[in-house]
Order: C-alpha cells, then sequence, then structure tokens
C-alpha cells in the first residue's frame, strides 16, 4: 500500500520561504479573542508574580546592610517573615495563572477541532482524493495539540520573561552600573544566535511534522487494510515500510534537538560567564570598600533570578515555531475553498427531437422536457489534469424522465462513476449544466439537493455505529417503519439475526460483516427515504446470483416510484432499467431499450456478452 500525501508543492515538506513565525501565530486570534479577558489577566498575574521575584534581592540587600551588618535578630526575622510571605505570594500567583487559562485554552483547542472537522465536511471530494487521511488527521490531533500547549505555556511566557529581564536589568544598572554593563554584553551575540536558530529550526520543525503525518497515514493504512496484508502475507513490508518512516522521524527529531541543544548551550553558557565575571569584578570592588556586601548580594541574587527567564528563551522560541508551523499546517487546510461550482455554466442548447436516440422511445413529451433528471453539455475535468489531457466526460447530453430508470452503461474508464458523482454534487461539473425537475443544481442548496437525491456506492461505506443508525443516515426523519422496509428492499434481514439486531455495532468500516452485507446495507440506506432521484453506481456487484434477483423484485418498486440513474455491469440490471444509456471514451453515444441498443450498437452487444460470458464462466 503507497503512501500518499498532499503534493509537497501545496502541502510542504519545509517551511514556507519568507514566512513570519508571528505573522503565522496572529491567525489564531479569532480563536483566542472570545477568551481574551482570562488570557490577558493570567499573563498580567504572571508578570506580577515573576517581579515578586525580582523583590526578593532587594529584601537581600536589606538584611544584609541593615540587620546582619548590625546584628539585629528582630530584623533578621521581619526579613527573613517577608521573604516568606514573597515566595508564597508568587507561588500562589503562578497558580492562579494556570488555573485562568486551563479551561478556557481547551475550549479554544475544542473550537479549533470542531471547525475544522465541520470544513472538513464541506470540501470538494477532489480535496479528499489529494490528501492522505493521516495527515488531516495529524492536523486535527497533533497540531492542535501543540498550539493549546503554546498558547498555555511559551505564548504567556514569552511576554512574562520579557517584561522580567527589561525590569531585572533596569534593577541591575540602577544598583551598580558598572557590573550591569557586563551581563549586558551578551545579550548581543544571544539576538544574533536567536534570529539564526529561527530560520533553520522552523524548517526542520515542518519537515518532522509533515513526516509524522506520513506516519500516521501508514499506521491507519495497515490496521484498515489488515486483511489484505495479512493475507498476502505482507506484514514484513509493511515493517520496513513503517520502520523507515520511524527512522526518518527519528533522525529529523535528532536534528532538532541538536540545534536546540547548541542554542540552549549557548545560551546558558554566555550569561553564566557574564556572570562569573560579574562575581569576580564585585568581589574585588567590596574589597576596596567601594561596594557595599549588600549590594553585592542583591545585585548576584537579581541576576540569578534572570537565568530562567534568559535560558527559557530556547525552548521558548523553539516551542514557537513548532506552534508557527502547525498554525501553518492547519491553515492549509482551512484555507482550502470549499465545494464551489468551478466555472459559470454556459446556456443550454435545445435539445433536438431523437438526439441520441433518447426521444424515440416513446415520443418525448414536450411538457415533460423540463421534468426529471437531465445532463446538457455537461462536461468534467479534474483540476489537476495536464492542460492537454481531453476532460473525461465531453458534451454528455441526457435526459432521464420523470419516475423513468436510467441504466447506464459502458466500458471500464469510460466515466460512469464520474458521472454519477457530478449529481450529488460530489465532484463539480467543468462546463454544461445539471437539472432535477427543471432546476440547476448549482442553484440549489447543498442540503436540499442531497434531499432530493439518495446515492449507493460500488464500495460500500459504514461507519463505527450501529447497523439501523447506519441506514438512517439516508434519512434523519425516518423511523421504525421506514427502517424496516429499507432493510426488506435491499434484502438486509440477515440484520436481524444479528446479536442486537439492528442496534448492534457493525465496528469500523463494517468489517465485521461480508461485502455483500455492507453493500445491502448501503443500499438500504439509499432508499430508506423515498426520495425522488436516486443514483446507484452498480450497487448489487458484490452479492450472489440468488439475493441478486430477490434484491432486484424488491427494487424494482422503489424504482417505480422514483427518477433513477443506475449505473449497471450486468444484464439483470439493465433489465431493471426502462432505458439503457451507452457511455463511451466521455460522450453518450447511443440511448434506447435494452433490445434496441442490442440490435443497432455493436459496443453495447460487446459489453453485454462479455459480461454474460465471465458469468456462465464463474457459475459453478
Amino acid at each position: 500500500m503507497a503512501v500518499t500525501s498532499e503534493p509537497r508543492a501545496q502541502e510542504g515538506g519545509a517551511a514556507p520561504r519568507h514566512r513570519s513565525a508571528t505573522r503565522s501565530l496572529l491567525r489564531l486570534w479569532p480563536y483566542v479573542r472570545p477568551v481574551r479577558g482570562r488570557l490577558f489577566g493570567a499573563a498580567g498575574v504572571a508578570v506580577v508574580a515573576s517581579c515578586m521575584g525580582l523583590v526578593i534581592p532587594l529584601v537581600l540587600k536589606w538584611m544584609v546592610d541593615g540587620p546582619v551588618a548590625h546584628r539585629d535578630p528582630g530584623g533578621v526575622w521581619l526579613g527573613g517573615a517577608l521573604l516568606l510571605a514573597l515566595g508564597t505570594a508568587e507561588a500562589a500567583l503562578f497558580g492562579l495563572r494556570r488555573w485562568l487559562v486551563g479551561r478556557p485554552l481547551a475550549s479554544v483547542e475544542a473550537a479549533m477541532r470542531a471547525d475544522l472537522y465541520r470544513h472538513l465536511q464541506r470540501l470538494p471530494v477532489s480535496f479528499h482524493d489529494r490528501w492522505a487521511s493521516g495527515q488531516l488527521l495529524s492536523r486535527a490531533t497533533t497540531d492542535l495539540m501543540l498550539l493549546r500547549m503554546f498558547l498555555a505555556f511559551p505564548l504567556t511566557f514569552l511576554v512574562v520573561n520579557g517584561v522580567t529581564i527589561l525590569a531585572g536589568f533596569a534593577i541591575l544598572l540602577s544598583q551598580e552600573w558598572t557590573l550591569g554593563l557586563v551581563l549586558v554584553v551578551p545579550a548581543v551575540p544571544l539576538v544574533i544566535l536567536c534570529s539564526l536558530f529561527e530560520k533553520r529550526y522552523a524548517t526542520v520543525a515542518r519537515a518532522v511534522q509533515d513526516q509524522t503525518g506520513d506516519l500516521t497515514t501508514v499506521v491507519e493504512e495497515g490496521v484498515l487494510g489488515v486483511r489484505i496484508v495479512k493475507g498476502f502475507g505482507r506484514h514484513r513490508s509493511q515493517a520496513r515500510a513503517f520502520r523507515t518512516l520511524s527512522q526518518q522521524v527519528r533522525s529529523t527529531e535528532l536534528h532538532k534537538a541538536r540545534l536546540l541543544a547548541t542554542l540552549w548551550a549557548l545560551i546558558m553558557t554566555l550569561p553564566e560567564l557574564a556572570i562569573g565575571a560579574a562575581l569576580v569584578l564585585g568581589t574585588m570592588r567590596v574589597a576596596d570598600g567601594d561596594l557595599s556586601a549588600g549590594t553585592l548580594v542583591a545585585f548576584l541574587s537579581t541576576a540569578l533570578t534572570l537565568r530562567w527567564p534568559v535560558e527559557s528563551l530556547g525552548f521558548l522560541l523553539a516551542m514557537s515555531q513548532d506552534a508557527a508551523t502547525a498554525t501553518d499546517r492547519y491553515f492549509d487546510v482551512m484555507d482550502a475553498e470549499p465545494a464551489t461550482a468551478a466555472d459559470r455554466p454556459r446556456p443550454a442548447r435545445p435539445l433536438r427531437r431523437g438526439e441520441n436516440g433518447e426521444a424515440g422511445e416513446g415520443g418525448e413529451d414536450s411538457q415533460d422536457r423540463g421534468g426529471g433528471l437531465r445532463f446538457e453539455g455537461v462536461e468534467f475535468a479534474y483540476a489537476d489534469a495536464p492542460p492537454e489531457e481531453p476532460p473525461v466526460l465531453r458534451g454528455v447530453d441526457l435526459h432521464i424522465r420523470p419516475g423513468e430508470t436510467m441504466a447506464l452503461v459502458g466500458a471500464t474508464g469510460s466515466g460512469k462513476t464520474t458521472l454519477t458523482a457530478l449529481v450529488p454534487r460530489l465532484q463539480e461539473i467543468t462546463r454544461g449544466r445539471i437539472t432535477l425537475d427543471g432546476r440547476d443544481i448549482t442553484a440549489l442548496p447543498r442540503e436540499e439537493l442531497r434531499a432530493l437525491v439518495a446515492v449507493a456506492f460500488e464500495e460500500p461505506t459504514l461507519f463505527s455505529a450501529t447497523a439501523g443508525e447506519n441506514v438512517l443516515m439516508g434519512a434523519t426523519d425516518a423511523g421504525r417503519e421506514e427502517l424496516l422496509r429499507a432493510l426488506k428492499v435491499a434484502q438486509a434481514d440477515f440484520v436481524h439475526a444479528l446479536p442486537e439486531g439492528t442496534d448492534t455495532e457493525v465496528g469500523e468500516q463494517g468489517l465485521s460483516l461480508s461485502g455483500g452485507q455492507r453493500q445491502r446495507l448501503a443500499l438500504a440506506r439509499a432508499v430508506v427515504g423515498s426520495p425522488r432521484f436516486l443514483v446507484l453506481d452498480d450497487p448489487l456487484s458484490a452479492l450472489d446470483v440468488h439475493t441478486e434477483a430477490l434484491v432486484e423484485a424488491a427494487l424494482r418498486q422503489v424504482l417505480a416510484a422514483t427518477t433513477a440513474l443506475v449505473v449497471a455491469h450486468r444484464p439483470s440490471t439493465v433489465l431493471l432499467a426502462d432505458r439503457v444509456a451507452l457511455l463511451s471514451e466521455g460522450r453518450i453515444t447511443a440511448v434506447g431499450t435494452h433490445q434496441r441498443l442490442l440490435r443497432e450498437s455493436a459496443e453495447y452487444r460487446s459489453l453485454m456478452s462479455g459480461q454474460e460470458r465471465e458469468e456462465g464462466e464463474s457459475s459453478p
């Protein structure tokens, strides 16, 4: 199983050039705005708590130069009590900060995840065709977790530590400006190092998150396709593929760790050297009588208090870059345009009597020309197809009259499934138009369109829900009676023999059921709401001959009350239809009854006879 992902030109395997981490993170503001009060309050509380830590060295200076120097036990006890109070207040304020941001930021993450899921449901099928589900899953889980962690800790402490460093250096310079300058000197190389680190780390951070998405895809495909993996003995090759991707992630993570370790080592070494130099110089000045011992103690205590804010810059910047990359990846998806019509439909040209053979059967009456399902000059080409490649569908004109069932027949690759996907707008037409009872589908709200049109695909998709819930997805207002009727039509009465009947969980992808059982449930889902228009893409392909005959007999009653387009590969399915349309190389080349096309179309005879031979050969 190949690992697929969104093309690197769009999704990226590296940070976009000229990307600003700040600009990326500012895109989170609409989500943060509702909780900005508590977030700003938490930052303010943290600033006050951090500044309390800077008051402690001043108390120490007073104690050393005052009560300690004058041997005043009462003053020492008073100073100790004051230090205890400051430490307790600082701890309490930091606890308050965490309480302020905990619940609101969890709601921010939940809101972003809900918006992402909602947006994914609105994106066209072509988007999901290009993107690996593992990449989308990693954005909805890992990336959003990184953003919540950034908003809860690094964002606040970038502000808090910045204020603390500025206030601390102001205190140092006011106490003894010559020693203060010794500590300020390393700031210049630190700024340069952080700038270089940001550019290099951004590239590696993007790479590791993209690779994690690829790894998630491999795990997901391995779990969903475990029957194929075991059936073909491919567990070793799958394990090798997983191990290869794991090694890539590990290698990139180690590269990221080396960058962070280098920066952190320099960030820790330069201040330590500066503090050592200030200690030596300050001790010499105290010995010469130019500086009081209390001032030196306060100076060094303040410098040591500033060690954490300075040394934390490395991993705070790293977490900020991770968050900026996660933001870019999140908005890679959110910026994708929801499904819209690709082009303005061209004016429909009048259909001439007898065109494509469709008016010849029973003489199409002028009063039903606007009713039913009509394709007018429909063209379709995939958005990522090369310009020189011809469209998948070219100038399709077809009219399915109200209450009529039309079978769609064609060779593999002729565009049958694509044509059926255009009706519920799973794909958008490139040119032309499709109408339902005279109404252009592009002018209909999607909710209304998909309430009018029910679909069943050759590859049935079931969800991790009960059998009944899977069927009732086809009609939100259907009840128990409609459910039982749909199960009967689809010959899905096997559901009643399940351990809990219609309340039995069918498991992920419905893999606890056979292929034919899944297909029958999917068919029941399509007919449960008695839709006005029914689109069936070879819905009986997985059924045995006996069950197929029973389903067809019951399905005739449903088809008699709806307008249906049925993709057919078997003659037995074709016989369900009133007329047949032959699709060849993206065009409708013939329309008529089954018997008429057998007489007049060599291609149709070839398709039908070939299928009949295959069925005969497969019969016992």
